[in-house]
């Protein structure tokens, strides 16, 4: 199964691996926000350099478009398909071949709605969204109350913390979990499973990353799997049980709808958390607004999605001939839409470059996509974001970072893997915490 593996990470990362390196040496700068250390760490100076003055710009894996209005339109416009797994350049009996190999179920791959087209996406992201309407989120509220009052109440009996570990990535497994009905006990081998998995969201990763990758869906599929038949025979009163009841998909599409439940109620939430911390700590004048007004705290959310997006790019193939500005992009050709690039577009955000909690049309980002494929964790993001971040605040006003956080290392993902940070003198009392947060909610 490996070597079968190897030809398909040859077909979909190997080969634009190599393109990335070679236009790395000669100084690309759009192989240089991919491939690069320097792209992972701070992309918006390499993307204003490739915005330009506008339009499609053309690189070594393909087409690009960084301007607000024009990624836009893409993410609309029925023209466009989600991407395949390889480029149309990869050779013709490579691309047979690896089209073959089967891959464990994954937000990427097929039947993922991540990877489908209508009509088939309808009918995959019809029963996941039920879990994800405004009433169903709300309802989530308290949950995330409890669990980020728990998280804080074990960081404050030790004092230095990862604010990754510890807590960003916890509040989201805590609630997702809980919408599939996973044990308590559990969380600890999604979070594992999740950082090793995350990188096949990316282009031209190593083929270790990839085989580690494939050794983890694998491991999620014998887990899903029997979880998925013990919710046959004994249903719980959680989400995903609700799902798997109803007869809707097959245990193949489960699996994948659960992927993107994990994919969608995790990675955006922990990106969005882990993000805004250093954000506000190095703008203090913003950091104290807040604290005198907490009703900002939904638009300051908004400013460090817009800012700092969590999801950096995505990627859509022409379906048919296409034009964009002059550009006739060809069937099946791909184009990536920077949504960084999107959100910092002068044409769009004056001043795009500086962080304002107060930015009137903060909100009207696309860090969460737009369209059919918008993303479907997005009110479950803000929920957590706008109950985790007021309390974390609130409960540790001395809170300092303990030297650099240490980013993820993806293109496509943008946050952090590890921040340390001593706590300081906790508040006197966690009632100041949970008024803040009813009245950033408006409860």
């Amino acid at each position: 199964m490996n070597a079968r593996y190897a030809v398909r990470w040859l077909a979909e990362h190997g080969l634009p691996r190599v393109a990335l390196r070679v236009h790395n040496r000669m100084g690309d700068p759009f192989a240089r926000l991919l491939g690069s250390e320097e792209g992972h760490r701070d992309p918006y100076a390499l993307i204003e350099t490739l915005r330009g003055t506008g339009g499609v710009r053309s690189g070594p894996v393909g087409y690009a478009a960084f301007d607000y209005q024009l990624c836009r339109e893409i993410l609309r416009d029925n023209s466009f398909g989600v991407r395949t797994p390889f480029d149309p350049a990869v050779p013709g009996p490579l691309r047979r071949y690896a089209e073959r190999v089967v891959l464990p179920p994954n937000p990427i791959e097929a039947p993922s709605m991540f990877m489908a087209d209508p009509p088939q996406h309808g009918r995959l992201r019809r029963p996941v969204a039920s879990a994800f309407t405004p009433r169903a989120v709300a309802r989530l509220g308290d949950r995330v109350r409890e669990v980020t009052t728990e998280l804080l109440d074990d960081m404050a009996a030790r004092g230095s913390v990862d604010l990754i570990g510890d807590f960003a990535a916890r509040v989201p497994i805590a609630i997702i979990a809980d919408m599939l009905g996973f044990p308590a006990a559990d969380r600890e081998l999604f979070l594992r499973w999740g950082d090793v998995v995350t990188p096949l969201l990316d282009v031209g990763i190593s083929w270790r990353a990839h085989r580690r990758a494939m050794a983890a869906t694998a491991a999620m599929e014998d887990y899903l799997r029997a979880h998925i038949d013990q919710m046959r025979r004994d249903p719980g009163d959680d989400i995903f049980s609700t799902l798997v009841s109803s007869g809707d998909l097959d245990t193949t599409e489960l699996m994948a709808s659960a992927n993107v439940l994990m994919g969608a109620g995790f990675e955006t939430t922990v990106n969005l958390i882990g993000n805004a911390i250093p954000l506000l700590l190095s703008h203090p004048d913003q950091l104290d607004l807040l604290r005198a007004e907490p009703e900002r705290w939904p638009n300051a959310i908004e400013e460090v999605l817009r800012f700092e997006p969590p999801v950096q790019m995505t990627c859509r193939r022409a379906l048919r001939a296409v034009d964009l500005d002059g550009v006739v992009l060809r069937p099946e050709e791909r184009i990536i839409i920077s949504l960084a690039g999107a959100n910092r577009d002068p044409a769009k955000f004056p001043d795009p470059h500086r962080f304002d909690i107060t930015r009137p049309n903060a909100k009207e980002h696309l860090s969460f996509g737009s369209g059919i494929h918008a993303c479907i964790g997005a009110s479950l993001a803000r929920l957590e974001a706008a109950h985790a971040l007021p309390a974390l605040f609130d409960r540790f006003p001395h809170l300092r970072l303990d030297g650099t956080p240490r980013p993820c290392g993806l293109s496509t993902l943008h946050g952090y893997e590890h921040m340390p940070a001593r706590l300081g003198r906790p508040a006197n009392t966690q009632a100041v915490s949970a008024l803040s947060v009813d009245r950033t909610l408006g409860s």
